[in-house]
C-alpha cells in the first residue's frame, strides 16, 4: 500500500474491517471523506457514535433497536403468538416485503457452524426457547437460509422446540418466481417438488 499521512492510513485500516470493503474501496472512501465538507464529514462520525451509543438488543426478540421492546414486539397490532426466527435483523426486512407476515420476530445472530465455533449456545434461542416454555407463543417460523448451516439451525431449533406445545414451520423453499427451471439445482429443485401444493 501507498504511504499516507498517519490519519489517512489510521481511517484506510478501519475502512477494510467493514464486510466487502478491500484495500482500493476503503481508501476511494477515505479520499472521498477528506474531500468532503466539514459539515458532511462532521455528520458521518455523528452517526457512527450514535448508532453504537443508541443502538441495543431487543430484550424479547433480539432485534437491533433504539426503543426497547423494539418496534415490532411492541405492535399490538402484530401477531404476538406467531414468531418468525431469522438468522440476522436485515432478514426481518425481506420478510416485511412480502407484506404477507403479521407475526413477531426472533433474530438468533447467526447459525450453526462447528467450522466456525458456532454452536447452540453462541446463538441467542434462549428467550425464544423461554416464551415457548411459558405458553406464550403458538407457532414458530423458521426462516433462516437453506445453506448448509441454516438447516442445521433449523433442525437444531426444531428439535428444541419440540419439547414445548407449538407448532413449528419451515418457510418453503424451491425454484424462485420469475426464474427458467433450467437452470434449478437438484436441492432447489426437490424442494420444490417437497413443497408442492393441491391447486
Amino acid at each position: 500500500m501507498a504511504r499516507y499521512a498517519e490519519p489517512m492510513a489510521r481511517l484506510i485500516e478501519e475502512l477494510k474491517k467493514l464486510p466487502g470493503v478491500g484495500t482500493k474501496s476503503a481508501q476511494r472512501f477515505a479520499f472521498h471523506i477528506l474531500r468532503s465538507s466539514d459539515e458532511d464529514a462532521a455528520a458521518l462520525a455523528e452517526a457512527v457514535r450514535g448508532l453504537k451509543a443508541s443502538l441495543r438488543l431487543c430484550a424479547i426478540c433480539n432485534n437491533v433497536t433504539d426503543i426497547d421492546p423494539c418496534a415490532y414486539c411492541a405492535n399490538p397490532a402484530r401477531n404476538q403468538r406467531l414468531v418468525c426466527v431469522v438468522e440476522e435483523p436485515t432478514n426481518i426486512d425481506t420478510v416485511e416485503r412480502s407484506r404477507g407476515y403479521h407475526g413477531v420476530y426472533h433474530v438468533l445472530h447467526g447459525t450453526l457452524s462447528p467450522l466456525h465455533g458456532v454452536g447452540p449456545d453462541q446463538l441467542r434461542a434462549n428467550t425464544l426457547l423461554a416464551r415457548a416454555e411459558r405458553g406464550e407463543v403458538d407457532e414458530v417460523i423458521l426462516a433462516t437460509s437453506p445453506t448448509l448451516e441454516g438447516e442445521a439451525t433449523a433442525n437444531w431449533l426444531a428439535n428444541a422446540l419440540r419439547a414445548f406445545p407449538v407448532r413449528v414451520s419451515r418457510i418453503a423453499t424451491g425454484v424462485p418466481a420469475g426464474s427458467d427451471i433450467e437452470y434449478a439445482d437438484e436441492v432447489t429443485m426437490a424442494r420444490a417438488l417437497e413443497g408442492r401444493r393441491e391447486l
